[in-house]
This record gives C-alpha cells, sequence and structure tokens, in this order.
C-alpha cells in the first residue's frame, strides 16, 4: 500500500506534498508523487525529488514519481489510473478557493479526483491571506 499524492507547482501542491509525506510516515507506507501538471510550472521529475531532499520526515521513506501519461488524456484520470494501479490507501490533493465561473472555465482536476476515486482522498487546504 502507499500513499499517492497529485503534485503541482502551487503552494496547495506544495502543501499537499508535506501533507503526504506526513501521512506516509505515519501510515509507514511508501510515497507516490503524481505531478498533476505534467512538469508544468518548475515540477519536473528532479524538482519533485528534489525539493523534498531537505524534508525532516523522509528517513526511511521510499519515494516514486508518476506522470501524466504522454497519450493525451487529463491528468487527474492518469493519478486515478495510477491509484489503482499501484493499490494506493489513499489519495492527497490540494485544494484551493475558486469562483463559479473559474470552475466552469477551468475545471477542476481536484473534483475528479474527489469524486472519481476508489479510495479516500485527503483534500489540504492552504488558508487564504486576509
Amino acid at each position: 500500500m502507499s500513499v499517492l499524492v497529485g503534485r503541482t507547482g502551487s503552494p496547495e501542491g506544495r502543501a499537499a506534498v508535506d501533507f503526504a509525506v506526513a501521512e506516509a510516515t505515519r501510515r509507514g507506507e511508501d510515497l507516490i508523487i503524481f505531478d498533476l501538471d505534467g512538469g508544468e510550472g518548475g515540477s519536473g521529475a528532479s524538482d519533485s525529488v528534489a525539493g523534498l531532499a531537505d524534508h525532516p520526515a523522509l528517513a526511511g521513506l521510499a519515494i516514486t514519481h508518476r506522470q501524466p501519461d504522454a497519450r493525451g488524456r487529463d491528468a487527474a484520470g492518469d493519478l486515478l489510473d495510477v491509484a489503482e494501479e499501484l493499490n494506493a490507501s489513499v489519495i492527497v490533493v490540494g485544494i484551493k478557493h475558486r469562483s463559479p465561473v473559474g470552475k466552469l472555465l477551468l475545471g477542476s482536476n481536484a473534483q475528479e479526483i474527489l469524486l472519481g476515486a476508489s479510495v479516500p482522498v485527503i483534500a489540504v487546504k492552504v488558508p487564504r491571506s486576509p
């Protein structure tokens, strides 16, 4: 079993990774990092793992990195496929507040993951600044 985190280069994505590291450590499971933005915004494979190198909770934690499938399917669907394939025990995603128009125009990876997952999903929210 493993903890699967949907990572982006945003503050929400970084908060999700931090939470997932702690959750994988707590559960004694491996960590799988899945780049939802496909390596855009500085979240490529080397950045993901290198950015975690100084994380205090990484002792003894096995980390695997995955990217969306190059066949053109949406990243959220690919993450759900990886969750099934690797028998993930939980999925961790970062969320942020979006206007109704923003949701309509841009869609939502987090919503697709929440509604389509066959395992529990933990949604990590970064507090809005005043």
